[in-house]
This record gives structure tokens, sequence and C-alpha cells, in this order.
């Protein structure tokens, strides 16, 4: 029988297994991603390369527009800014670290990993919805690893839908607060009910989008390691997702709808 050091030994092994996991995961989706993060950092150099042609003309003119050139810099200066702002997600995604939690506006970590699947949305052709609660109470947690879950279910979300070919593709993300999920409710992982008359103690995010659904047979596995529904699915995105959110405090599920499409939902206490 294991005593207490041994114990905690087995556990920080295991935790540290975890972590390694989710990264590796995390940098093979960013892999997959690698169109929409050159696209996302070509367009403010782009926009940077346009305003030193367009203050230099500015300059060369008879009687130099100092003003128009200032505006220009200014440009200059904020696409720069917002070049770094993306290379520094990257590299914070790409990067292995200690968990740091945080107060987050989980609004603001939603519209960061929208801005890096942005091209892939685009090229996909999926229309993206999105329904952010006003005033969002703030979350404890590691924003690194909530973006690796939602992440992962919009990556989901996008190769569920690019099987449908004649029906539109829609990404709908919304949050809103919760005063709690029903206990009962909470053992079955196709139904969940929630409180919101009461004092909010929540906060729930839902990505829907309009693929072909889920196979209601097989949705008590699929959060269980190893199993995928893609052919070159390692099984583990989801398995690992969950694991962070529980990790957080809070819980996270699937339901398909019908005639087809699929929801997943996550909670984060306040």
């Amino acid at each position: 029988m294991l005593d207490l050091s041994e114990l905690k030994r087995a556990e920080k092994a295991l935790q540290k297994a975890q972590t390694e996991l989710a990264h590796a995961l995390r940098v093979m989706t960013m892999g997959e991603l690698t169109a929409s993060i050159s696209h996302e950092i070509s367009q403010p150099i782009s926009a940077i390369i346009t305003n030193v042609n367009v203050g230099l003309r500015w300059l060369a003119r008879d009687v130099p527009d100092l003003e128009e050139t200032a505006q220009a810099i200014r440009r200059i200066g904020r696409d720069g800014e917002r070049a770094i702002a993306v290379v520094s997600r990257m590299r914070t995604l790409y990067k292995k670290a200690p968990t740091a939690k945080e107060p987050l506006n989980i609004n603001e970590v939603i519209q960061e990993v929208l801005t890096i699947t942005q091209h892939e949305l685009q090229r996909h052709r999926v229309l993206v919805r999105t329904q952010f609660a006003n005033d969002l109470p703030l979350v404890t947690a590691d924003r690194i690893q909530l973006q690796q879950v939602i992440l992962n279910l919009v990556v989901n979300a996008i190769q569920a839908m690019s099987a449908i070919a004649n029906s539109p593709r829609e990404l709908q993300l919304t949050t809103q607060t919760i005063a709690r999920i029903d206990a009962e409710a909470a053992q079955d992982s196709a139904v969940r009910t929630y409180s919101t008359d009461a004092k909010p103690q929540q906060v729930l995010v839902t990505i829907k989008d309009s693929g072909p659904g889920l196979d209601s047979e097989r949705l008590d596995h699929l959060f269980d390691p190893f199993f995928s529904t893609k052919p070159q699915g390692l099984g583990l995105g989801l398995t690992i997702s969950r694991s962070i959110i529980e990790a957080h405090g809070g819980r996270l599920w699937a339901k398909t709808i019908v005639p087809r499409g699929a929801i997943f939902q996550f909670t984060l206490p306040i």
C-alpha cells in the first residue's frame, strides 16, 4: 500500500505527464493552423509596408504634408503592436509553462482563439456568430489552458462542418452566467439543465456547430482516452480538455442536435 509521500510523488508525476501531453497536443493543433497563423501575422506586416510607402509619398511632395505623414507613422506603430501581440500569443501557446491562474474575462479568451482561427474559418466558409454576456464576471483560470480547450472545440467544429457540402456552415459561441447545474442531470453527459433565476455562481460557455452531429450511441465515450471520430485523430483532445475544465472546478459535456449539429458546453465557477 502506498504511503502518503509515495502518493504525492505519484500525483506529481501524473500531473507532469498530463501537462506534457497537453502541451504536445497544443503544438500539434497549432501546426494544423499554420496557414491561419501566417495569415494573421502577414496582415499587420503588409499594412506596415503600405503605410511606409504612403508616408514616404507625403514627405516627397513639394510641400511635405507632415500631418498625413504623422498619421501614417501612427498606423505603423499600431500595426507593429498588433504583429507583436500575435507573435506573443503564438509563443505563449507553444511554450511549456506551469499553471498560472489569474482573473480572466472568458469573452476575451474566446475572441483571442477566434482571431487565431480566423483564416481557417474563412477558408472553410464558416459563418461565426457570437453572443457574449455583458459585464460577465471574471473567472480564476489559466489563460493558456482555457485557450487550448476553446481552440480544440473550435477546430473540431470546423473539421466536422467541412464534411457538409450543400448546407450553411455556422458556428455559434455564447457566454452567460448561471446559478447551478442540476446535480441529477450532471450524471448524464447528454443532458444538462441549469438554473438562471438565482444568484450566478458559474459562467457557461456554449459552442454550437451545424455539422453532421454526434452519434448518440457513442456520446458517452466521446471523452474517453484514445476514442476519436476522426480517422487520423489521436482521441486525446477532448480528454485533455475535460481534465483541464475539471481541474478548474467546472464541467465539460456534449450533446447532439436533431437533425444535425453538435453542442459542446462547459462551466467555470465565478
